[in-house]
């Protein structure tokens, strides 16, 4: 079973240069900031929600690609936290509002990591269910300034926009090789947020206050408060960033066959250029063949950056046919996952 990428669609929000007066409107921390090397982001229209992004998005790919929304089998909806509604399925949505009548929908919603697990999600889809021939793989990210902060929340500046691929049983071109996933649950409290679960509702008070509460905070912050301020548990989840990233690229080189030094570019998330510098350094992948200049003019798009940046990339024609490219990413969860595709 095989499957390749037809065309592709994005639709982002308004660039922002970060300025300090930009700066300003989000936290204090501007030497934090200007060192985490981002030019601008984008973002969102106030009217403009998840799904509306992720709506044209697959209008785009589904133009690129001459391909009527009826003949789509499926729709996969790669998300990275919130939605506009709760107890509401986000990809259904998208389904019904694309016209895609025929199509089975699917939420992916594993941080930011989503986007690259949703290509094993379509190959699992296509390998049981011979008479799906096209997929939409849709990735988008809002921010809900209520709930996170652009600047604050995550170790990114981060940016509203979605990225949408009409892939297809038997294409050739950008084909799906293979996707392994690691996952460590027992850091998965870093990345949640306290108050709107079932554990405590909204409208329920902590100790700190509802307000303080129902804003998700910097999971790096949580280190050591869930580790107990055992310094040899935290040195071993911090090297567990570059670590568990080298093993599940090797996992999916030995799956394949490809060497990595055989991978023409590596497609991480759109982190900080010293995360990016880190992550290359655990590889021992030269940063060049990283998307660490382009990451630093887009922002961290959530679960999008991969297939965004992967865009922009065959657009301005750094990759040619018969290049294999890594799709990386760590998350929430938390995850470490890699997805190989050759152009």
């Amino acid at each position: 079973m095989s499957y390749g990428i037809v065309a592709i669609g994005e639709s982002l929000g308004e660039p922002v240069k970060i300025t300090d007066s930009v700066i300003d409107e989000y936290t204090t921390q501007h030497e934090t900031v200007r060192s985490w090397g981002y030019r601008q982001f984008h973002c969102a229209d106030e009217s403009m929600q998840l799904t509306d992004l992720a709506v044209r998005a697959c209008e785009e790919a589904l133009k690129a690609a001459a391909l009527d929304a009826a003949e789509v089998d499926l729709v996969v909806l790669a998300i990275a936290d919130f939605a506009e509604y709760l107890c509401w399925d986000a990809a259904a949505a998208v389904q019904g509002r694309i016209g895609a009548v025929n199509a089975e929908a699917i939420l992916v919603n594993q941080a930011c990591c989503a986007g690259v697990m949703a290509f094993d999600t379509v190959a699992g889809r296509f390998a049981t269910h011979e008479n799906y021939q096209n997929a939409l793989i849709v990735s988008s990210n809002r921010i809900c300034d209520t709930y996170q902060n652009r600047m604050e929340t995550s170790t990114s500046v981060l940016s509203d926009g979605a990225v949408a691929a009409l892939v297809r049983r038997g294409h050739e071109r950008g084909r799906w090789l293979a996707t392994e996933t690691i996952t460590d649950g027992r850091y998965a409290n870093f990345f949640r947020m306290d108050v709107g679960g079932t554990a405590q509702p909204f409208g329920t008070s902590g100790t700190d206050g509802t307000e303080d509460l129902q804003k998700q905070a910097n999971p790096l912050g949580r280190v050591a408060e869930i580790l107990g301020n055992d310094a040899r548990r935290m040195l071993e989840f911090f090297r567990k960033f570059g670590g568990n990233m080298r093993a599940a690229v090797d996992r999916v080189c030995a799956r394949t066959g490809i060497a990595p030094e055989q991978i023409t570019r590596f497609i991480h998330l759109n982190d900080n250029q010293q995360a990016m510098s880190d992550i290359a350094k655990a590889l021992n992948v030269p940063l060049e063949r990283f998307n660490g200049d382009l990451a630093l003019d887009l922002g961290h798009f959530g679960s999008a950056d991969q297939m965004l940046a992967l865009h922009r990339l065959m657009q301005a024609g750094e990759l040619k046919e018969g290049d294999v490219v890594a799709l990386t990413t760590l998350g929430g969860g938390m995850h470490w996952a890699v997805t190989l595709l050759r152009i």
